[in-house]
């Protein structure tokens, strides 16, 4: 069930079962961006941030288990379908999460998390025997994520809220840190160096997705203008821009540092920087709907702004960390390198700037177009100076 060492070396690609289960995550990050669309607030969006973990977190179960452990047999075909249905009941349960039906969210995680650890175990029994035996790192998986599903589980049955929240809290954290705490094991048994990276950059590619269906959405609750219709195709070059600089940013490099040398700091910063990145561009989806959808002629609420600017801010600083980090350090191309990711992070602070400097004369079309303008720039500095870019 493991793949060897020279598989591990080979191109690989996902698999169409797993592009079916990438379909399942497409509704729940709909029904996270209708969560927060609903409401712009603080606290909303704390909320938002919140439910971004458990849903993110149990794609990423299910994609490392599958980069590693590659297999196609019945018993995971069906097993990956309960997660499929797992993950659907997630999608049908957030927006009662932090109300009175909060435990059908609370069980439909636990759920998924169990189908995985099920998962796992079937590994265990068949890796008993083997040489090279993955059974240390899989068992300290089994343990964990079986600790932090069964909070999760007691959770649901849980009336009182404040205890609630400290039971999911305690549960996430034993999540994450459960691989945290793997050390030298992931050097030994690493992620495939070229499924990861395509298979995070496909979540990417989910949440950038659900921006377009924002621009689409929110043009069909305003009357079509010259106003409006500009507005739709900044929201539009700002998505491409952030798809632009996002796949010239990432690399293979801190997996490739992780089989090669055993240093696991790179790799986890490039794997939990992904999260702030997705969670950001789902944001921008919704903030450029609510521009879209918005009265053309006044300005901007406030929340509205500063949605907007920063989760497109939070994007490029999470991108400039991609970026620099996917750099060899011994090229001679390290140095001019670096400006890419500065460029990125002055480029956020502009963009965080704008709720300051222009909260009376936030129109969205002036929002809009400065945006679009500091991304444009970004990309302009990128063909200027990136060696693999060629403008003509």
């Amino acid at each position: 069930m493991t793949t060897s060492n020279n598989d591990n070396e080979k191109e690989r690609h996902a698999t169409w079962l797993e592009l079916f289960f990438d379909l399942v995550f497409v509704v729940i990050i709909s029904q996270l961006s209708h969560f927060l669309l609903h409401e712009v607030s603080l606290l909303r969006f704390l909320e938002f941030l919140f439910l971004f973990i458990p849903v993110w977190w149990s794609w990423i179960g299910t994609a490392f288990f599958a980069t590693r452990f590659y297999t196609d047999d019945i018993g995971h075909r069906l097993l990956l379908l309960l997660q499929m249905g797992g993950a659907g009941a997630m999608a049908v349960n957030i927006s009662g999460a932090f109300s009175n039906t909060f435990s059908g969210f609370a069980i439909s995680y636990a759920f998924m998390r169990f189908i995985l650890i099920v998962e796992y175990i079937r590994v265990f029994r068949t890796n008993t025997k083997s040489s090279e035996s993955v059974n240390p790192l899989v068992k300290r998986y089994i343990i964990g994520f079986s600790i932090a599903a069964i909070i999760w589980l007691i959770s649901a049955f849980v009336p009182f809220i404040e205890i609630r929240f400290a039971l999911w809290v305690i549960g996430l954290t034993i999540d994450f840190a459960t691989p945290i705490t793997a050390g030298k094991l992931h050097s030994k048994f690493a992620p495939h160096i070229s499924h990861l990276p395509e298979r995070m950059g496909l979540f990417t590619l989910i949440v950038l997705g659900e921006s377009i269906v924002g621009i689409v959405s929110g043009m069909t609750e305003q009357v079509w203008d010259v106003y409006s219709v500009i507005n739709a195709s900044l929201g539009l070059c700002i998505c491409f821009s952030l798809w632009w600089l996002y796949f010239d940013s990432t690399g293979r490099l801190p997996i490739q540092i992780l089989r090669e040398k055993g240093e696991i700091s790179l790799y986890l910063i490039w794997l939990y920087t992904h999260f702030p990145l997705v969670v950001a561009i789902t944001a921008v989806g919704v903030g450029i709907r609510r521009i879209v959808s918005s009265d053309q002629h006044s300005a901007l609420a406030n929340s509205d702004l500063w949605l907007i600017c920063g989760s497109v801010a939070i994007s490029l600083i999470s991108q400039s960390i991609l970026h620099l980090i996917s750099i060899d350090r011994e090229n001679h191309d390290f140095t001019p390198r670096k400006k890419f990711a500065i460029s990125r992070i002055v480029s956020a602070i502009v963009i965080i700037s704008i709720p300051i400097l222009l909260i009376n004369y936030s129109i969205p079309i002036v929002i809009s177009s400065l945006i679009t303008g500091i991304c444009g720039f970004q990309i302009v500095f990128d063909l200027k100076y990136h060696p693999h870019h060629r403008i003509f």
